[in-house]
């Protein structure tokens, strides 16, 4: 920070106004939520909001960015395929991220 006490107070209160906003978006729902109550239609829709935010984050990492041979042989892809069937045949989420992960270590290991 500066000696300037202006600037400081500035900092000091853009920080406070972040974390408000921050705490309000995130427990806003928690503190008021019984006396807004939902819909049906939006009760239903905020139950695929978990899968929809970890397609969000999973996708961008798996598509192809670059081109030719190496954004098909991506071995972010080839974990994610092995992730998949493991999932297929045990119907275990931890297996999902135990193989997800010894196939992305292996195959970075023999890359």
């Amino acid at each position: 920070m500066t000696d300037d006490p202006g600037l400081s107070l500035y900092v000091l209160g853009a920080i406070a106004l972040l974390v408000l906003c921050s705490f309000l978006t995130r427990a806003g729902y928690f503190l008021i939520g019984d006396y807004l109550p939902l819909t049906d239609g939006v009760r239903r829709a905020l139950r695929y909001a978990p899968t929809a935010a970890l397609t969000g984050i999973i996708v961008p990492e798996l598509l192809p960015w670059g081109e030719g041979v190496s954004a098909i042989l991506d071995i972010k892809v080839w974990a994610a395929v092995i992730a998949v069937l493991a999932f297929w045949r045990t119907r275990s989420t931890v297996m999902v991220i135990v193989a997800g992960m010894l196939a992305y270590w292996v195959l970075k290991a023999l890359v």
